[in-house]
């Protein structure tokens, strides 16, 4: 791929895109802005799950986006990837709720999927760029690529992307990151796209009823479950639970247990399968430790830095203070305590609206 100058009013026009077309709204429009502005387009969808009832990639998705390559007049392509997809993302997810984590399989499918295995189909059909329908910017700032906050800041989806790297910033593009979504529903009604009112999706595509533990069960089996018990702070039982696999931090519903005063999931122990339940107030802390570190800019601080982060996507950014732990992940302190720190999240840094970079959260 060649190099990027980034400004996309520079970018020549001859320059081939491969667009990653869902079927939604978003990467349609993204498809459309493409080109306008000149470029080469090819449209394609990444084929990664086979149920129906899942959130992406369905029948119907595929047929929506082939819809609208079909008005734009861009050559249209179905990628299958369910191997990879399997192997990388929904074992892995797995894998992660058994270790007591919460991870965020989206990112991983950014990571996985968007920016690594359709990189290597865009450099076979000569692709110079990869486009999403992400609401997210790339900027290009002293001889650096730059992620930045999106302008809509309801939408904005630069959490999910901090694993980009200098490479792929290069060669990726986000039409979308200073429109917001009133805008971009418009462009695609005044265009008859299909999908123009379609809702966004809100599940993980492959739990689309958000039964998570059916999920884990059918790559884990059944009878690989932790199960223990339900306990205070100080060991005393409160009862039986159903395995790890069904809770996460923070978690109130469903867990079954009468008390005359709300309780909730605070710590998930994999070894003896107990489960501590605690107040609310007991969620907060102040302090994380990260690992499986990516700096935006390549570079790995050499002291504390002053920023704020952000530990769910629905999270707003905290103030707080960056601490290197000197084997190439850090501690963040935060100026006032965060509700339900969660293993297995990502935790996000930002300097205003600039992605410094980020990591997963690791077990206590």
């Amino acid at each position: 791929m060649s190099d990027n100058p980034v400004s996309m009013e520079n970018r020549e026009s001859a320059e081939k895109a491969l667009i990653a077309m869902s079927g939604g709204v978003d990467s349609g429009v993204a498809a459309k802005l493409m080109v306008d502005m000149g470029y080469d387009c090819i449209g394609c969808t990444m084929k990664l799950y086979d149920d129906e009832k899942s959130t992406c990639c369905s029948l119907d998705d595929v047929e929506d986006a082939r819809s609208i390559a079909i008005r734009l007049g861009i050559p249209y392509y179905v990628f299958n990837f369910k191997q990879d997809f399997e192997e990388k993302i929904i074992k892995r997810f797995a894998m992660f709720y058994k270790m007591g984590m919460t991870p965020n399989p989206c990112i991983d499918c950014n990571y996985y999927m968007k920016f690594d295995k359709l990189f290597e189909r865009a450099q076979i059909l000569g692709c110079h760029y990869i486009v999403t329908g992400h609401y997210a910017i790339i900027d290009h700032i002293d001889g650096k690529y730059v992620l930045k906050k999106a302008a809509d800041e309801t939408k904005d989806q630069s959490y999910v992307l901090y694993q980009l790297n200098q490479e792929q910033l290069a060669h990726t593009m986000f039409p979308l990151g200073k429109l917001t979504k009133t805008e971009t529903r418009m462009i695609a009604e005044e265009n008859g796209f299909i999908n123009s009112t379609k809702p966004d999706s809100q599940d993980i595509c492959f739990a689309p009823d958000g039964d998570y533990a059916s999920v884990i069960e059918r790559y884990t089996g059944k009878n690989d479950v932790t199960e223990g018990n339900f306990i205070d702070p100080e060991g005393n039982i409160y009862g039986k639970h159903k395995g790890i696999i069904h809770y996460t931090i923070g978690q109130r519903k469903g867990l079954g247990i009468s008390s005359e005063k709300p309780l909730y999931v605070s710590k998930i122990d994999t070894q003896t399968g107990d489960i501590t339940l605690t107040d609310n107030e007991s969620l907060f802390g102040r302090e994380l430790h990260a690992g499986h570190i990516n700096w935006i800019n390549g570079e790995l601080p050499d002291g504390e830095v002053r920023c704020k982060a952000k530990i769910r996507y629905r999270h707003k950014e905290q103030w707080g203070v960056m601490i290197p732990d000197g084997e190439g992940g850090f501690f963040f302190r935060f100026d006032e305590p965060q509700r339900a720190i969660t293993a297995g999240q990502a935790v996000v840094l930002y300097d205003g609206d600039v992605v410094l970079g980020g990591g997963m959260i690791l077990p206590d």
